[in-house]
């Protein structure tokens, strides 16, 4: 489905427009909203059942699922959720959006008064202004923790209305406490040699200042553990793990307050199969499941290599995302059993060239980062 993004989507004007602007901090959001009533209203004239469906998306995607799944107007317009690399706990504070609004007024040159002249600007610069606005409140992105957005930028905004609470902070949103949810993430989240050139070359002091840069005199054990559960590894894939945990840790402590609630089914999996393409360099990066996904990795080719192996994993992955959407449970035949999540196991299903369930994989590991 399209929908409104960044500025076009998520510009609070409500602080400087009133009531005509109460809802413009979550247009893109509504703009789903509305995709799903459309759904519900339509899709049994297509063959559909507008009382089985399932919600997905990867990375931002993922967060809008998240998202959706807080807000009041979504109660039964979908019935199971999956989020892909996207468990982000937070929406911005109305205050953050409200300040960057005024940013964008000020950067097109328009007060209060003149608000609904915005109506006229080009997309292009308005745009651009959006993205002024943004330099000049938010500092760059770093993930910290479990997976957050910074206060300013463009996301969802808890307006007290449409979004009345945080999404998953901190606990799992009540309203759909019945939705059925499955959440993971990749191995390489946005740590790879794609991204980064000198991680495949990394020396194990480098590896050290890196470390210390992000955790201080902390990085010694930290580096201990992990290579305690990954020997054989080179040290840019020990920093690929310690970079992407945070990541991971979310889509966990998403499962893990899903399930506190006792009502509706938590599932977590950890996609970690590393594509051959360019020596491997890339990893199992940010996206690469989803060839998997949609079971059609040779058409994908130029990133999974294509063949019987990445074929037949796509197979496996793809039949537990239609086994989910049918029946809220993505077990099937082809692979181990997959048990729902429980904070006590953190059973997690491995996606590989074979694929295993384990129970909390990298418990060590996000342990020892979280007493950091």
């Amino acid at each position: 489905m399209n929908h409104r993004l960044g500025v076009l989507g998520y510009l609070d004007l409500s602080e400087a427009g009133g009531a005509n602007y109460a809802n413009s901090a979550n247009c893109g959001m509504l703009d789903i909203v509305a995709a799903l009533e459309w759904v519900r209203d339509n899709i049994a004239n297509f063959g559909g059942d507008p009382g089985n469906v399932m919600i997905f998306g990867q990375s931002g995607g993922g967060g809008k699922v998240n998202t959706l799944m807080a807000m009041p107007a979504v109660k039964g317009l979908f019935h199971k959720g999956v989020v892909q690399s996207g468990s982000l706990m937070n929406a911005a504070m109305k205050e953050d959006s409200a300040k960057l609004g005024a940013a964008v007024l000020q950067q097109l040159g328009l007060t209060a008064a003149q608000i609904d002249q915005i109506h006229e600007v080009p997309v292009d610069k308005l745009i651009s202004a959006g993205a002024a606005a943004v330099r000049s409140l938010a500092p760059p992105f770093q993930p910290g923790g479990t997976f957050r957005l910074p206060r300013i930028g463009w996301q969802p905004t808890q307006d007290g209305t449409n979004l009345p609470q945080q999404p998953w902070d901190p606990t799992a949103p009540a309203i759909t406490a019945d939705v059925p949810l499955l959440v993971g993430t990749v191995l390489n989240e946005f740590s790879t040699g794609l991204y980064d050139p000198k991680l495949p070359t990394l020396t194990d002091a480098e590896l050290l200042a890196r470390v210390k840069a992000q955790h201080g005199d902390k990085a010694e054990k930290i580096i201990a553990v992990f290579r305690q559960d990954h020997p054989t590894e080179k040290s840019g894939d020990i920093f690929s793990r310690i970079s992407a945990a945070p990541v991971r840790q979310g889509g966990v402590t998403q499962c893990e307050r899903k399930a506190a609630q006792k009502t509706a089914p938590a599932y977590n999996y950890w996609f970690t199969w590393r594509t051959p393409v360019l020596d491997g360099r890339p990893g199992a990066f940010h996206c690469s499941e989803l060839a998997f996904v949609f079971d059609n990795t040779d058409h994908c080719a130029p990133m999974t290599g294509g063949g019987p192996g990445p074929r037949a994993l796509a197979g496996k992955v793809s039949d537990a995302w239609i086994s989910f959407a049918r029946n809220g449970d993505p077990n099937h035949s082809g692979l181990p059993h997959w048990p729902s999540f429980t904070a006590e196991q953190c059973p997690t299903m491995i996606f590989d060239t074979e694929c295993v369930m384990k129970n909390n994989p990298d418990g060590a590991e996000r342990k020892v980062l979280a007493e950091t």
